[in-house]
């Protein structure tokens, strides 16, 4: 007797969220396919480390620059618009790249060039889908649309490098795999034209003057008022920017450093990162199903599990060994990530999200390239073993003090949410 496949309740019972869950699962396999790829596009056209580094920075800064704007924007204008736009955008870009890269015409300053208007469109995308998210789902099913949408980029960052690897091995090298991530935007923006977002319409029909006719600025300004009117958001904005300026370094500068010094070189990293992706995915499956009372203090104590990150890749155990608890760390970043997430579209207004998450994104992603600056610095200077255990006390103190906040421990869940 053959068994049938579960199909998760949110994907049953919410026919919105089906077509924006579906528009984004091939979008971000080959968004990873493209971060694996960009570098080696580059090297194929005569670039070395120092055009790398130039390439990655175009498509970075524009992100950083224009996430509050793009948070603003995604509050003021129809989200759905905003996320078919990105994706046509990104589509173009991948297309002239893949379509440069494949004829032989592709030089470094082409590839830059798309790339920072790649990053452009992905910074406007970003708090526009976090903003749109919940008007796709009923209350009991925000947080697991949250994990089913972490389930996706956690089996992502598993496949994408493996499919990379056979689109640049067997079907033209970097080229086709920039083709292949144009295809993905193609299918995305076919599934959003029929979307009907139900709380996004109701905005955009009632045309709310202070969504449309209030200055830049002082929409900007509200924004922040509701991030610092919250101590909670506050407080779990900076546990979130210390983990990725202090914590993270581990994963991107010092780790694979250890894994070529100490271990068997990218074999061995490749054996931790399987070990992280598991955990990831298994956390989101534990997020489909158990809801917390209070998802914030969960999430709370989940960052401070994920900030032991630094300190298991120096743990000097070996790739199996390290690959183990970088799986326990796996369950605790996805946890963080999908508590969190719905913790802010369980209480920010619809009318401010957009803007609320991307002070979020900037924080967040905006504070990486220091991050690894600073620590591959003090590595450099203090030695890797030991920056390591400097950098997971850091992130342990100040998880730890956000998890004593009382606002993150007794926010209860939103209206109407069954817990367990």
């Amino acid at each position: 007797m053959v068994s049938r496949v579960r199909v998760p309740a949110v994907l049953r019972e919410e026919p919105q969220y089906r077509l924006l869950f579906g528009s984004q699962v091939l979008s971000i396999l080959g968004d990873r396919v493209t971060s694996v790829v960009l570098p080696f596009a580059v090297l194929s056209v005569g670039g070395g480390v120092g055009e790398v580094a130039l390439v990655s920075a175009a498509q970075f800064l524009p992100f950083a620059i224009l996430a509050l704007p793009a948070g603003v924007w995604a509050d003021r204008l129809d989200r759905k618009r905003i996320l078919i736009a990105s994706d046509l955008v990104r589509l173009v870009t991948q297309l002239t790249a893949g379509s440069l890269l494949v004829t032989g015409h592709a030089a470094v300053g082409h590839l830059a060039l798309l790339a920072a208007v790649y990053g452009a469109a992905d910074a406007f995308f970003a708090p526009a889908f976090t903003g749109l998210l919940p008007s796709t789902v009923s209350s009991l099913n925000l947080q697991p649309a949250n994990a089913l949408r972490g389930l996706s980029f956690s089996v992502g960052a598993i496949v994408g490098p493996l499919l990379a690897g056979l689109l640049v091995a067997f079907a033209g090298g970097p080229g086709a795999a920039m083709l292949f991530d144009a295809g993905t935007f193609v299918v995305s923006v076919v599934l959003l034209v029929p979307l009907r977002p139900r709380i996004v319409d109701a905005i955009v029909s009632d045309e709310d003057p202070i969504a449309t006719t209030d200055h830049f600025w002082r929409s900007l300004r509200q924004g922040w008022s509701e991030v610092r009117s919250r101590s909670w958001v506050l407080a779990f904005l900076s546990g979130m920017a210390v983990y990725h300026a202090v914590v993270l370094p581990a994963v991107f500068v010092v780790g694979p450093v250890i894994a070529q010094t100490e271990m068997h070189g990218a074999r061995s990293w490749a054996v931790v990162s399987a070990g992280f992706g598991a955990g990831c995915v298994l956390g989101d499956l534990l997020f489909l199903a158990w809801r917390p009372t209070h998802a914030l203090r969960v999430a709370s104590l989940m960052l401070v599990g994920a900030s032991c990150q630094a300190a298991f890749i120096g743990s000097g155990f070996g790739p199996w060994g390290i690959a183990a608890l970088e799986l326990l760390a796996g369950v605790c970043v996805t946890g963080t990530f999908t508590l969190w997430e719905t913790s802010l579209q369980e209480h920010i207004p619809d009318r401010s999200l957009s803007r609320v998450s991307s002070y979020d994104y900037l924080t967040s992603a905006g504070v990486i390239p220091l991050g690894n600056v600073v620590v591959g610095a003090v590595s450099a200077s203090v030695g890797v073993h030991q920056a390591l255990v400097w950098m997971s006390v850091v992130g342990l103190l100040v998880a730890a003090g956000v998890a004593s906040v009382p606002a993150v421990r007794h926010l209860p869940r939103g209206a109407a949410v069954p817990t367990g």
